[in-house]
């Protein structure tokens, strides 16, 4: 289903956004290192129950220019609220829809949308956490200025080695598979290639990486200085196992759906990449999650 897309500039860098449907706008933010693709099947389904699907890919990642700064939760919900000021100036997005939206974050990107549904809460219908990352006590060892520091000089290292080029598409096809339950990567082989043959996605997703902890740092202060009357949903993936870390797993992202005062489903059977092993689960989620931010006649 993806679509050829088109470039929108916010802060100097060019995002690659994709947009879709018509009808009340669902933004799509996928985890580290994925890009639009990723959502394919989850978009299709939305776009035939009637919404405007927008997905960008973030600095460094999908078809994206590099990311030239690190990344922040409040910096990237943000991001969020420009690609659609972006979107609704070029007239991408009818005028007719261009209310509060519904924001769906994956992995890391759950940052990212609880962020902007706090920032912007008169934008914001609903949220919806797709096996969002969580950490309920963040620390890092390293200084921030030294660990994006590493991921730089590291990026440029396995750039000029050519290991992008040599293993990216690799990399990513095992990095799906591991992460799904049973399945392989549907993504097209000449996307793959196109995104993970750069070394621009390698050092996007090492420098997300480097500020995975002061991004979920974040978050405490952001819970308090700035509440949430959205409804969201957290949908947590289970593989079906009795594992001790599958267990702890739903364990904590019932306590996330617990602090956020948001309804808890688990997607079962699906590993972390939700969205590839059970997008009918993940479109009515975000649908349901929708219903319930409308205004009652």
């Amino acid at each position: 289903m993806s679509g050829p897309g088109r470039f929108v500039r916010v802060d100097g860098v060019p995002l690659h956004v994709v947009v879709e449907g018509r009808g009340p706008v669902c933004v799509l933010s996928a985890g580290l290192a994925m890009a639009w693709f990723d959502w394919d099947p989850v978009a299709a389904l939305l776009v035939a129950a009637g919404r405007t699907v927008v997905r960008f890919d973030r600095p460094g990642h999908g078809l994206s220019g590099p990311a030239t700064e690190a990344p922040t939760a409040a910096g990237e919900a943000h991001r969020i609220a420009r690609v659609l000021d972006a979107l609704q100036s070029a007239g991408a997005v009818d005028a007719g829809q261009a209310g509060p939206v519904t924001v769906v974050g994956h992995s890391i990107a759950g940052f990212h949308a609880e962020a902007f549904a706090r920032l912007y809460p008169e934008r914001t219908a609903a949220l919806v956490l797709v096996d969002s990352s969580v950490e309920e006590v963040p620390r890092a060892l390293l200084s921030a200025g030294l660990r994006t520091g590493v991921a730089r000089v590291l990026g440029r290292a396995v750039t000029a080695v050519g290991l992008p080029a040599a293993l990216g598409p690799l990399a990513r096809r095992a990095a799906v598979r591991a992460s799904r339950t049973g399945g392989s990567d549907p993504a097209a082989r000449d996307l793959v290639r196109r995104c993970y043959r750069t070394g621009r996605v390698w050092r996007g997703a090492l420098l997300e990486n480097a500020c995975y902890l002061d991004v979920a740092a974040e978050m405490p202060a952001l819970r308090l200085a700035h509440p949430s009357a959205a409804p969201a949903t957290v949908l947590a993936g289970h593989d079906g196992s009795g594992s001790r870390a599958a267990l702890r797993w739903l364990a904590r992202q019932a306590a996330l759906a617990d602090r956020l005062g948001a309804r808890f489903e688990v997607a079962e059977p699906a590993g972390h990449l939700v969205m590839l092993d059970r997008p009918d689960q993940v479109a009515r989620a975000v649908l349901s999650t929708a219903e319930q931010g409308q205004p009652r006649a």
